[in-house]
């Protein structure tokens, strides 16, 4: 982890930093796509929204193009750090806007259960510290299983992880102007293959993102 908190359980030792920064002040309408996006879709309402700082002088004539192309619109691609532990049991990721921490379920609960151990409040308290060191009051509590057993008992399963995760954050917190939105997403947004176990234990998680200080 990029930051250190006395209530971790144990050292974090970053072993991904996948970084993506582009400037697109221009493109051409028309132009062969590159491929295809790999990125997991993501709940609605959490995709990346950063806007284009610079403006384009569509009819600048310094631009070269081809006769009969046009430009379209400029736009930013989002920033995104990515830090995970050694064990893959936590992974932060930090894009020009939010900051968001992952926590495998089997870190937080027991099997098919929603109640958390010491160990696992221990780090939400530390999601907690970070959450005010970037002044954020509006925080997203996310959960989300794997595909096996019925797609509605992953929903309520989901939810309820969500509401534990919620309910730890805010005895932490204990700020009134703090707000939640908690969801239970169960099988849906995948960010890994459900065909492999280890596929699904990255996707049998509790999420918390939250929007980065200008500080």
């Amino acid at each position: 982890m990029t930051r250190t908190s006395p209530r971790a359980a144990a050292p974090r030792l970053a072993l991904a930093l996948a970084a993506t920064s582009a400037l697109v002040a221009a493109q051409l309408v028309g132009a062969v796509p590159a491929g295809a996006d790999d990125d997991p879709s993501v709940p609605p309402g959490t995709e990346p929204t950063a806007a284009a700082p610079v403006q384009v002088d569509a009819n600048d004539p310094d631009l070269k193009l081809p006769e009969g192309a046009t430009l379209a619109a400029a736009k930013v691609l989002d920033i995104k750090q990515v830090v995970e532990d050694q064990s893959g049991d936590e992974r932060r990721e930090d894009t020009n806007a939010d900051v968001k921490f992952a926590l495998q379920a089997e870190v937080l609960f027991g099997k098919d259960s929603a109640k958390l151990g010491a160990e696992a409040k221990a780090r939400i308290g530390g999601i907690a510290d970070e959450i005010r060191n970037q002044h954020a009051t509006q925080i997203r509590v996310f959960g989300f299983t794997d595909d096996l057993g019925s797609s509605a008992h992953g929903d309520v399963l989901s939810k309820q992880r969500a509401n534990a995760v919620q309910d730890v954050l805010d005895q932490e917190l204990n700020d009134s102007g703090v707000t939640f939105e908690v969801r239970g997403y169960g099988e849906q947004y995948p960010i890994s293959s459900n065909a492999t176990e280890e596929g699904r234990k990255k996707n049998r998680r509790v999420e918390v993102s939250f929007p980065r200080s200008d500080n």
